[in-house]
């Protein structure tokens, strides 16, 4: 784990995120932090994704979040019971499960922007069959499927290209290269033009050359419109077998129902698809109108601050209190009626969200059947595509795997009795070769002794003979065999024909008679096997029954155990609100003055105190800041006016001595007069 946490902190340290985290800012941060910088994470490989957590709901995060990490395919630790601990850890910020979706995340940042880059448009929309019957509706639809394989296209290859090793100086080079090659060209042209313009025809020479030129793009373009073609008649002929064998099952399954069956198939059909049609994508479309209308509120409402939080935080904790009085008074109550009809209502709830619920699965396993039925479909043209053969079923499955299994069998023994003849080979070559060199040593010593006597060659010369006399005896039986044995024969085969008449005729009877029982006892099998399909499914209705009342009062019995505890905290919120008050009461009314300073009224009068001195300081301190500007405004002007009066009275100090007296009458009347016009 903490390999884990110094791997992330790591990563958020350098570029793009520069975080500045140590292990233990990183361990010490919030839960709305971590889902902060978890978010960031996810906008640097979706730039979609960059939203502030604060300003958004958080069931709208994690939902945003969920759907990322799916596409991402990011697999949760756990099974299916952890992946609601997983959303829950994910909507509360908890670290033990942000903390693996992080280290997951900056593991493989690179290739999660390519895999979000590419889920932008290679995410298919389903649109329902429904809707597709619509012509405008299902070329849209192609053409949105055919630019998504374009897309594809494109992408495999930018990344070949991307992988190639092109360099642009290269590319810059090849371009030269054939900038030069192109005046070349161009100057090869016109020394042709010169050297045409000398032949005779010319201009008639040009024009079937232009001719021979044309048919040959219209060959080319002729033999590419024969290929699409047979492409097109291939994919024809594939669709006509595909919808013959649709067609063959169809008749087979037909031939094999009853009407009976047929029309209970049919009426589970109506039912499954007027409850579809009259209650569940009725209640679907109207959550989903109010989805929006809850969407599109919130849309047009202004972006809420701090305080307008806290004002529904409030709002919301004093409707959750009416509502805990309001339980409380029906609680008190405690009317019979009411308690039946809401455990019929909670029945009819179950039942309800029950259906649903299998209605759903009915629903899943119908796609699934169907998906199934097309894999089936395709893997038998396949076959028939490669083999020539129809791919077996049921029945003719079963004796060809016994066949193959009677076959094996037979190989096996076969093989093992070649295994015993190749060994007994074995000897009897290596016997042959020892007799065969014996053989050559006593010719050679007969040869050496013959050569002695002078009478060579007479060992062969007596083979000879001896051979030739052996091979006449031996036609000569071969032929009285053969004419006795001919005779025998025929003798013996139509004293074994005569036998094998007498002996299968009592056998033929008793297969007759056997066949017969078998049909009888084929005729009974079904017979039971009805009986105990239709005796199955009334008890496994029985059991399915049961097992819902089951479950019912499994529900009622977690109701009223949360009920029970729920009255327990009440009560025991009651009990620490009644010791409360009475500690208030004992505080208030006793005369020492250390436990009435202790009471909350004294500490709510204190308060009120407090509130009513700031009230008038906050008053004070507006009048003082209102009037703060002219006052340091006229206090400035004074200090102005006294430095003028300065500056006068120096000057009149020096020229005191050689102004005269009218010269002081004209000043005081200056000086008077300029007071009189400042104030």
């Amino acid at each position: 784990m903490s390999d884990q946490i110094k791997f992330i902190v790591e990563k958020l340290n350098k570029e793009p995120f520069k975080k500045n985290y140590n292990l233990i800012t990183f361990d010490s941060l919030e839960p709305m932090q971590l889902l902060q910088v978890l978010n960031d994470v996810l906008a640097e490989i979706d730039p979609k994704q960059v939203v502030d957590i604060r300003e958004e709901m958080p069931d709208q995060t994690a939902k945003r979040m969920l759907s990322l990490l799916g596409i991402l395919k990011y697999k949760p630790p756990g099974n299916a019971t952890d992946m609601s601990t997983f959303r829950q850890g994910l909507v509360i910020g908890s670290k033990p499960v942000i903390h693996p979706v992080l280290h997951w995340l900056l593991q493989r940042t690179n290739e999660l922007k390519k895999r979000a880059y590419l889920a932008r448009f290679l995410i298919k929309l389903e649109v329902p069959a429904e809707f597709l019957q619509d012509e405008t509706v299902a070329d849209t639809n192609k053409q949105y499927e055919e630019l998504m394989e374009g897309f594809k296209t494109l992408h495999k290859e930018c990344e070949q290209l991307k992988t190639s090793g092109f360099s642009t100086a290269e590319i810059r080079r090849d371009i030269s290269a054939m900038e030069e090659e192109k005046d070349q060209l161009i100057k090869r042209v016109e020394r042709l033009k010169k050297r045409v313009e000398t032949v005779q025809n010319h201009q008639r020479m040009l024009k079937i050359a232009r001719q021979l030129r044309v048919e040959k793009e219209r060959e080319e373009f002729l033999a590419q419109q024969k290929q699409e073609q047979k492409n097109q008649l291939f994919h024809a002929v594939q669709r006509l077998q595909r919808v013959q064998n649709q067609l063959k099952s169809m008749r087979h399954a037909a031939a094999d129902a009853k009407p009976e069956s047929l029309m209970k198939r049919l009426e589970e059909e109506i039912k499954f698809n007027s409850y579809m049609v009259s209650e569940k994508f009725p209640k679907e479309l109207d959550n989903k109108k109010k989805e929006m209308h809850f969407l599109q509120k919130v849309v047009s409402e202004p972006a809420m601050g701090h305080s307008d939080l806290l004002e529904l935080e409030a709002k919301i904790n004093e409707v959750n209190t009416q509502i805990n009085q309001l339980i409380e008074k029906k609680m008190m109550r405690n009317e019979p009626i009411e308690g039946k009809l809401s455990l019929y209502r909670q029945q009819a709830s179950i039942i309800s969200r029950k259906k649903e619920a299998k209605a759903e699965e009915l629903q899943e396993a119908k796609e699934k059947l169907s998906n199934l039925e097309r894999e089936v479909s395709m893997k038998a043209t396949q076959t028939r595509e490669f083999d020539g053969t129809e791919v077996l079923k049921g029945d003719e499955f079963k004796r060809y795997v016994s066949k193959l299994r009677s076959k094996s069998t037979v190989f096996k023994k076969k093989h093992q009795i070649i295994a015993e003849f190749k060994a007994e080979f074995g000897l009897l070559q290596r016997t042959e070769e020892l007799l065969k060199q014996r053989h050559e040593n006593i010719q050679h010593q007969l040869q050496t002794v013959e050569d002695k006597k002078g009478i060579s060659g007479y060992s062969y010369t007596q083979e000879e003979l001896e051979r030739v006399s052996a091979l006449k005896s031996e036609v000569d039986e071969v032929k009285g065999r053969t004419l006795d044995g001919m005779s025998e024969m025929v003798k013996k085969l139509n004293s074994l024909v005569a036998e094998k008449k007498s002996a299968l005729a009592p056998i033929i009877k008793e297969l007759r008679q056997l066949r017969q029982k078998c049909q009888e006892l084929t005729q009974e099998c079904e017979e039971k096997k009805t009986q105990y399909d239709s005796c199955a499914a009334g008890l496994e209705s029985n059991r399915s029954k049961l097992e819902q009342e089951v479950r019912g009062l499994r529900e009622e019995c977690l109701q009223e155990e949360s009920r029970y505890h729920y009255t327990n905290c009440m009560i025991k919120n009651l009990e620490v609100q009644l010791r409360r008050a009475t500690d208030e009461m004992k505080a208030y009314v006793s005369s020492d003055q250390q436990e009435k300073r202790k009471a909350i009224r004294q500490y709510t009068k204190n308060i009120a105190e407090q509130e009513n001195l700031g009230k008038k300081l906050r008053e004070k301190q507006k009048t003082v800041r209102e009037s703060h500007g002219p006052n340091m405004k006229q206090a400035k002007m004074w200090r102005d006016f006294e430095q003028l009066m300065e500056c006068k009275k120096q000057c009149f100090l020096k020229q005191q001595s050689q102004t005269s007296i009218g010269q002081r009458n004209l000043l005081r009347t200056f000086l008077s007069c300029f007071e009189e016009t400042f104030i």
